[in-house]
């Protein structure tokens, strides 16, 4: 089962509008999917159509089990209405889970370890992270297998960018054993200004390891679907910006089939191979069209 978490120190940087897109992906190539918001303001809880009044159980009470089991952790998912995703909702109870978990041993990897009890339920868990480090945070990074930091190209994201970063570091030195594997995300790109290809230039000078060469565009319908309670792949799934999530999530698995073989599930590992088997396909009929055309161009000259 991967683990990816959504993680920026900048507030609109598109973290929600991040997994709820990746989700909507996933679920389409009939991917089991969980997505879990420990975020506070439960932004992606409403996004999906959910009160957090409303919700029987939310991640605070997983959080707040001493004991826990895979039922109990089950109680506290809650289906969505779109097949094969669910969702640990969030509560605004979760701003007192540092105060509530002081002084619990291994507060750290409670995620970590409920999660190892879901594996055989879900092919890939988005976690939609908080903009400060905390015990939410921590948890989300520790147990993740791939992080995703959306950079919004302008000056205050690039910002927040060097403070995740630096999160990052504090928790290598904090934990040896800790791997953080992150892709920074290009979002609400615009080639018609300046201050967009200026911070791409910038990103692409200094986070170019790390850095995915793709962009994710302005487009309307991300506002569209946000209102409506949709991920922009159950709107418009061929709009530029749900083709441009569509790419980010191919190089993501692609990535995780390098990196984490034995974390990804045969139905996630199909989606990249039979991507790359399109990709092949229209690269031969490129090339049989090119002999054709030059045969005729011979026949006309």
């Amino acid at each position: 089962m991967l683990v990816w978490s959504i993680a920026s120190q900048k507030g609109g940087v598109g973290k929600t509008t991040t997994v709820a897109s990746l989700a909507g992906w996933l679920q389409k190539e009939n991917l089991n999917v969980l997505i879990i918001d420990t975020d506070p303001h439960a932004s992606l809880t409403s996004y999906l159509g959910f009160d957090y009044n409303n919700i029987e159980k939310s991640l605070y009470d997983l959080y707040t089990q001493e004991n826990f089991t895979k039922e109990t952790i089950q109680s506290c998912i809650t289906h969505t209405n779109f097949p094969n995703l669910d969702i640990i909702a969030s509560s605004m109870t979760l701003a007192t889970i540092d105060r509530k978990l002081s002084g619990r041993s291994g507060v750290g990897r409670i995620l970590t370890n409920a999660l190892k009890l879901l594996e055989d339920d879900y092919d890939v868990v988005l976690i939609d992270c908080p903009p400060v480090l905390g015990a939410l945070m921590v948890n989300a990074l520790v147990a993740s297998t791939s992080i995703l930091v959306p950079t919004q190209t302008e000056f205050l994201s690039l910002k927040g960018l060097e403070g995740m970063v630096r999160t990052f570091n504090i928790m290598r030195k904090a934990d040896n054993g800790c791997i953080i594997n992150y892709t920074v995300i290009p979002t609400m790109y615009d080639k018609r200004t300046k201050a967009s290809r200026t911070s791409l230039e910038y990103l692409n000078a200094h986070y170019k390891d790390n850095l995915w060469q793709g962009q994710i565009p302005v487009d309307t319908l991300f506002r569209e679907s946000s209102q409506k309670g949709l991920p922009i792949t159950m709107l418009d799934e061929k709009c530029r910006g749900a083709l441009a999530y569509r790419e980010l999530l191919l190089q993501l698995l692609s990535k995780e089939l390098e990196l984490n073989p034995e974390r990804i599930s045969p139905k996630a590992a199909a989606i990249v191979s039979l991507s790359s088997g399109e990709k092949n396909t229209k690269s031969d009929v490129n090339k049989d069209m090119d002999i054709i055309a030059g045969d005729v161009d011979a026949m006309l000259s």
